[in-house]
């Protein structure tokens, strides 16, 4: 079977993609995909080699700035019609776009259908506007990225705002990638720290992958685990070297968030690389577009929601979690969904109606359904605990690693209060019939004892 963690990029990018002992075929759509130092002026190349002729290139103001005016320069130097949107930068802060409805349908309204590809000039917002503009154009897309600062450049989803809810649109990953280092390297300190932050999530991530597949019976594949994992070995070795911003050292960073996205590729879905920490950032998210008030980089929450992650599990582990059966189950007798409704109300505000209808529709506070999950949880409490001490690093080696940048560590350090951080873990599980750390918890009739454990941090 294929060795996806020791494949070089090129291999991982074949255009036949891979049988797999998972029972599914592994593909990634890249056809051209270059990471190193002046690598931007191979766009002419990259745009040759997808077959294409006019791109339409999207970037807003900052990226412009960065690096769309030299990719505009370059297509014309070399002979290629194109055309230039720069996305308005928007509310409530009026200095970054947001990944919604009106940038997506802004990009769609001035779009010029003579054009047969999309060129995304930036990082995560407009990558994934781009790919979803595209998917809705049918039209394939490429990037030419401007920070090192999230995984999803070789992904096949796009994390939306979709009615304020914070939502993973599947569609289709870029055929295109270029990531110039000279240009990552000049990324504000605060998109590197990012990166980092959208990388450590992958801890998290394979070690819930693994419990749901025990749990729910969520498909799983090892392979695509571990190339996730040699993708985390690869970016945690340089890690040290951030704030040098050397560009040999962010190229292997950026080498390491693109193995990233070819692993969400492959599986066709974002768990490889997405737990509760990241869920964390989607209810800070939710809760600040409710107030209408600015938040912080998702890579910068998501490495906030990393660590309060690693404590809920270091806890579950020291204090000798066992299932309570009796326990849970009168925790699923005493459930009343007019309490729960409330609750939703509370913590979702005017987005309460959409959560509500998720749960309508996938019925994860299903009697029956809880009690399945619980029998799994029971029966296989043992490998569950093992998963955790074999995807985990320590804590405290995980702390000092991110806190050797000088990157944000806790919810104080970006202007998160303690009621937001209990809200979140509370909230997190009704975003998505996706199982998470708080949904074991859910079953196991210890969510409130762990929002308590949450208050004292």
């Amino acid at each position: 079977m294929p060795d996806f963690a020791n494949m070089s990029l090129s291999q991982l990018v074949r255009p036949e993609g891979y049988a797999c002992s998972c029972g599914r075929h592994h593909v990634c759509a890249l056809k051209y995909l270059n990471i190193g130092r002046g690598i931007i002026n191979e766009v002419p190349e990259m745009v040759a080699a997808m077959g294409k002729k006019k791109p339409f290139v999207v970037c807003d103001g900052n990226t412009w700035a960065v690096a769309g005016q030299r990719v505009d320069e370059i297509l014309t130097a070399a002979g290629i019609d194109h055309v230039v949107y720069v996305v308005p930068l928007g509310k409530p802060d009026n200095v970054r776009i947001a990944p919604a409805e009106w940038e997506t349908g802004s990009i769609i309204m001035h779009f010029d259908p003579t054009c047969d590809m999309f060129l995304a000039v930036g990082s995560g917002v407009i990558n994934d506007l781009c790919k979803v503009a595209a998917y809705a154009t049918g039209r394939p897309t490429a990037v030419v990225g401007t920070a090192p600062s999230m995984d999803g450049y070789a992904s096949n989803s796009s994390s939306m705002e979709m009615n304020h809810v914070k939502v993973s649109l599947y569609n289709r990953g870029p055929e295109g990638i270029l990531l110039d280092s000279e240009i990552l390297a000049q990324a504000p300190m605060r998109m590197l720290w990012a990166g980092l932050g959208d990388m450590v999530a992958k801890y998290v991530a394979l070690c819930e992958w693994r419990i749901s597949h025990i749990v729910t019976g969520e498909y799983y594949c090892g392979d695509v685990a571990e190339l996730m994992r040699a993708a985390l070995r690869k970016l945690m070795a340089v890690s040290d070297r951030i704030t040098s911003r050397d560009p040999d050292a962010i190229a292997a960073i950026a080498e390491g968030l693109v193995l990233a996205g070819i692993g969400m590729a492959y599986a066709q879905i974002s768990r490889p690389a997405s737990g509760l920490e990241h869920y964390f950032s989607h209810m800070w998210e939710m809760m600040a577009l409710e107030r209408g008030v600015p938040y912080d980089l998702h890579g910068i929450q998501v490495g906030v929601g990393t660590l309060l992650t690693m404590k809920i599990y270091r806890k579950l582990l020291s204090d000798g979690t066992r299932p309570d059966r009796q326990k849970a189950e009168a925790h699923m007798r005493a459930f009343d969904r007019a309490a729960w409704e409330a609750q939703v109300r509370r913590i979702f505000g005017k987005t309460a109606d959409e959560i509500i209808a998720i749960e309508d529709r996938t019925r994860k506070n299903d009697p029956a359904r809880h009690a399945r999950r619980l029998d799994n949880i029971i029966a296989h409490w043992d490998e569950i605990l093992a998963i955790i001490r074999e995807e985990l690093p320590d804590y405290g080696w995980l702390h000092d690693a991110m806190a050797a940048t000088g990157m944000p560590l806790t919810p104080a350090d970006i202007d998160i209060p303690t009621e937001d951080v209990v809200n979140a873990f509370i909230g997190a599980r009704d975003i998505r019939d996706k199982y998470l750390s708080c949904s074991l918890l859910w079953d196991l009739g210890l969510t409130e004892e762990y929002a308590k454990f949450l208050e004292g941090i």
